[in-house]
């Protein structure tokens, strides 16, 4: 944990956290899209991955704030 936010500290001294922050947010939102796309489109018995995508898109969008803040308590 304390590496992550070493690296969430350099982004931020660097000044590119809002640019991170929208790389990750908009990973999280094509993660999210093809995982319901699949979840939609796709066969029952591949219910796994869908479920995969649509939680690591939901991660993705949650972490830039969640690290951020963190980052900003802590420093």
């Amino acid at each position: 944990m304390d590496e992550a936010l070493e690296v969430v500290e350099l982004v931020a001294d660097s000044g590119l956290e809002e640019a991170f922050a929208w790389v990750l947010r908009i990973v999280g939102i094509l993660c999210l899209l093809a995982g319901l796309g699949l979840w939609l489109g796709g066969f029952m018995n591949l219910l796994w991955m869908p479920a995969l995508l649509i939680a690591l898109g939901v991660f993705l969008l949650v972490a830039p704030q969640v690290l951020l803040f963190v980052a900003e308590l802590t420093g």
